[in-house]
């Protein structure tokens, strides 16, 4: 195709068609493979938009044995679009691995934007959105899934988690039993769909809420946590612990400044903590 053929990765609708960039569309035409995570599913997109290109299944069972083959491809000469079922691939979707070997074979990568449902529910939220974490779908097993919300409960940002219809409920009990009822919580369901719904409450009625009507925990899920919010001088193990290693190193007002400015808190709380539990 080109002189230096090169890796798009290409953002796909994540409900609506309609959302798809007219620049996507326009690699999707040019390029010499689609590789996509779902060929089947991708194929209603391609067919949809009358594109002929052909198309390489890559999904999680097969990418770390096809990433070299694909990458022997660009280095050819062809051209490949990178896509997955829908949003931003590599967004708990495939397509490290081949990123990762063509950044190592120096293989040109440009990445799109576009549809991605973390960040759609995010900004209809209604929870901070200065600052927050990505983290993919919490595990399946519930110890895993108790001991993992648990590390989670002190962070300070908004937290965005991907969720399954059928872990939901167990995930907002969770979250009431560890990080208390009053936690804000969001469920955002079917982004850019028919019937989209961007519910947010304090978790222990959203819990309630939620058992009310199976409906309400049906489609694709995304699951926003507000970040913990110490009150008074009730400052979380890991900020203290940043605060002591800044500390080791700088005066304590530089210390509590930089601390604040990580973790996104109030510095004079910091600071007279500091002076009463520093020698």
């Amino acid at each position: 195709m080109s002189e230096q053929a090169t890796l798009f990765i290409v953002p796909t609708p994540i409900g609506n068609l309609s959302d798809i960039t007219e620049r996507g569309l326009e690699i999707l035409r040019s390029v010499d493979l689609i590789a996509a995570e779902d060929t089947r599913h991708t194929g209603k997109l391609l067919s949809h938009y009358q594109i002929k290109t052909k198309t390489f299944a890559l999904h999680d069972h097969n990418e770390q044995q096809k990433a070299e083959y694909l990458v022997s491809k660009l280095q050819s000469g062809i051209s490949i679009a990178l896509v997955s079922d829908a949003g931003t691939p590599l967004i708990s979707d495939p397509g490290y691995h081949l990123v990762n070997t063509c950044r190592a074979h120096g293989v040109k990568v440009v990445p799109l934007p576009g549809p991605c449902a973390a960040v759609t529910a995010m900004s209809g939220s209604g929870l901070p959105s200065d600052r927050f974490s990505f983290e993919g779908f919490l595990p399946s097993k519930e110890k895993a899934r108790n001991d993992k919300i648990t590390e989670l409960k002190e962070e300070t940002r908004t937290m965005i988690f991907y969720e399954s219809p059928r872990r939901l409920q167990y995930t907002l009990d969770a979250l009431t039993a560890i990080m208390g009822p009053e936690r804000e919580v969001c469920v955002a369901r079917e982004i850019t769909k028919a019937f989209e719904s961007i519910t947010t409450m304090p978790v222990g009625e959203l819990a309630a809420w939620v058992a009310e009507d199976s409906n309400r925990s049906r489609g694709e899920i995304v699951l926003l946590v507000a970040g913990y919010k110490p009150t008074g001088l009730e400052i979380p193990a890991k900020i203290l612990n940043t605060l002591k290693l800044l500390n080791e190193e700088l005066p304590l007002k530089k210390a509590a400044a930089l601390t604040a400015e990580i973790h996104g808190c109030k510095k004079n709380a910091l600071y007279k903590w500091g002076l009463e539990n520093f020698n």
